[in-house]
This record gives structure tokens, sequence and C-alpha cells, in this order.
């Protein structure tokens, strides 16, 4: 599939989706205000293609960190009755389609992570860069945040070398049915995932 093929796809999928879930994100915004208050928005920055950082736009889940309390190991207390049933049902993810419609992402693709991941990647995993970041791909359809980090960036790798539109459908559809049950919402003993340590050394963790 080529990515003019793609671009288009993904601009005319994530238009009507924005269009046909208007009225859930207004409710949720409402609601992350009334609960948590201001921002509604978490905003940050993400490595996108060929590691161009944008600005990545979900709903926010969170209570907003205290000064050095901003990172996985405080996930669970800053972690909100809301933003858990958010998650667990990816409706936190609704906003990030309006980067698909700026371009930044698209539908299916590596998951987009921080930009202070970049040094942290071997040759063959900054591979995961060389197409635009998904809401959705490979790992997601495979585990989601359940995986090790090197299994998940061993996934997103081998989306690269074998995409077409066959697999973004098979992608989409093992997501849907992914969230349906719940799937994957953290990784063992997080609310949400470790910090990326690093490339291969998750496979050092599990060695010893």
């Amino acid at each position: 599939m080529s990515d003019a093929v793609s671009r288009v796809l993904d601009v005319i999928v994530s238009a009507a989706a924005l269009a046909v879930t208007l009225p859930v994100l207004a409710v949720i915004a409402v609601a992350i205000r009334a609960t948590m208050g201001s921002p509604v928005l978490f905003r940050q920055q993400r490595a996108g293609r060929h590691g161009r950082p944008f600005e990545v736009v979900k709903f926010r889940t969170m209570r907003t960190a205290a000064p050095g309390d901003d990172g996985p190991d405080t996930d669970a207390d800053r972690l909100t009755r809301l933003g858990r049933v958010l998650r667990s049902t990816s409706l936190d993810e609704l906003p990030t389609l309006v980067n698909v419609l700026r371009g930044d992402m698209s539908i299916v693709g590596p998951r987009p992570l921080p930009v202070r991941y970049l040094p942290r990647y071997s040759p063959e995993h900054d591979r995961r860069h060389e197409v635009r970041p998904g809401i959705t791909g490979w790992a997601q359809a495979n585990g989601r945040n359940a995986l090790s980090w090197d299994d998940q960036l061993d996934l997103d790798v081998w989306y690269v070398d074998n995409r077409s539109a066959l697999l973004d459908a098979r992608i989409v559809v093992a997501t849907v049915g992914g969230v349906l049950r719940r799937d994957g919402i953290s990784h063992e003993g997080h609310a949400t995932r470790p910090e990326f340590p690093g490339s291969g050394l998750d496979r050092v963790d599990v060695a010893t």
C-alpha cells in the first residue's frame, strides 16, 4: 500500500470517526472538567516518522503531577477513577484522531513513544520510525501493554517490513476485539507500563 493511498484512507476514516464520536467527545470533556478540572486534554511530545517530534493529544486521565512525581512509578497514584475507565476502553485516545488529520499519525502504525526514548533504541528497533506512528498497531493487536518492551519493538519492526492494507484491516479488527475484552490494559505490576530502559535490556532482565 502506497503512502498516498494510506494517507487518503487515514483522512477519510479519522474525519468520519470524529464526526460520529463528537457527542461522546463532548460528554467525556465535561466529565473530565467536572472531576479533574483543567486541562481536559493531555499533550506530550512524541517521536513521529523519522523521529521528528510532534505533540500528541489525548484525554487527560491523571491528576496533575507534583514536582518530581511525573513518571510511570507514580501513575497508579495519579490515575483517577474516570481515567481508569477511559484507559480501559481506549476512549482517552479519541482526540488522537486530530493527530491523524494533521498528518502526524496514521490509524495503524507503531505507537508513538516519548521523544526522550530516541537515544535508547538499537539501530534495528529505531526502524519503527520509518513509517508514521499509529493509534493502534501490530503490537497493540498482539498484547498491548502486557508485552515486554523488546517484544513490542520487535513487532513494530515486523509491521514496518510487512505492512499492507489487509494487515491494517486485521489490526483494526483485532484491536476492537482486544478493547472489548479489556486485554493488555497495563503491564504486570504497573498502572500503565514501566519506563523504556533501552533496547535489549528487557531481554537481559528476563535472562537473569
